[in-house]
């Protein structure tokens, strides 16, 4: 019985959806997180009279056909890639950004990476670095004597230090935008690598008419996970679990009469 094998896919489909809804949840809390959404797709259809044909000598058209349906499919895991909350945490090395971009972060391999995560931290020889020890691109050192640094939104970084009147600028953080941000693929870490779907990465300067976002200092961007839509999520990818484990049932049921015919 096809029901079975249908609804069979439509159990896994909705076990992906409970596993993405369970990803955001676990990741509520972490800074720049993006939530996921899964999306499905129809699977091929069996023709037991197709559209279109001929059904007469006379040039009659079969209108709809029989066509019936195999099942599902997960075609796409997307990134909602919507603004989150700004917190203020008056971290010196907290730094948010308000609009489209990534932090690029230099990998152990010399691989370029890019984050949203902006809560930096600096490493023994006064680089900025992220939790992990990995270097911000282009590399800032911050004097070990500097008494004070500031970030403006435009991600220049200035620092006074003693006997000094005016700052001094030490360094300008670049930003990183994509074509296709969901082209992106995460590494875990907070981190993400480019790929041939997101296309070349655009460097340019923050809060500038390249449409790159500004840079907040003393901030971090919550994750945007919405608790409520992903509990209703949640109800509704149960119950569409249950419909279809008792379509199985129904199924089961249906055999076993046509066994015990047979009798």
């Amino acid at each position: 019985m096809r029901s079975l094998d249908i609804a069979g896919t439509g159990m896994q489909a909705q076990q992906t959806n409970v596993e993405t809804i369970s990803n955001n949840i676990a990741n509520m809390t972490t800074t720049g997180y993006k939530r996921s959404r899964a999306e499905f797709q129809d699977l091929i259809y069996q023709n037991i009279r197709r559209v279109g044909t001929s059904s007469s000598d006379t040039g009659t058209v079969v209108p709809a056909g029989t066509q019936v349906g195999l099942g599902v499919k997960t075609a796409a895991i997307y990134r909602i890639n919507q603004q989150g909350n700004l917190e203020q945490t008056g971290n010196t090395l907290d730094f948010a950004i308000q609009g489209r971009g990534y932090f690029q972060v230099q990998l152990p391999s010399g691989q370029m990476a890019y984050t949203r995560d902006g809560t930096f931290s600096l490493s023994n020889a006064g680089t900025i670095v992220t939790a992990d020890g990995y270097s911000l691109v282009p590399p800032i050192t911050i004097p070990s004597n500097a008494i004070s640094v500031t970030v403006d939104q435009s991600g220049q970084i200035s620092v006074t230090t003693p006997g000094q009147t005016q700052s001094q600028i030490v360094g300008q953080i670049q930003l990183a935008t994509f074509i296709n941000d969901n082209g992106l693929d995460a590494m875990g870490q907070n981190l993400f690598l480019q790929t041939q779907a997101s296309g070349d990465p655009n460097i340019g300067t923050p809060n500038s008419i390249q449409g790159i976002g500004a840079v907040m200092q003393g901030y971090v961007e919550s994750s945007n996970v919405n608790v409520v839509t992903e509990i209703t999520d949640l109800i509704t990818a149960q119950r569409a679990y249950e419909m279809n484990s008792k379509v199985i049932t129904a199924s089961d049921d249906m055999m076993q009469t046509l066994t015990s015919l047979g009798r």
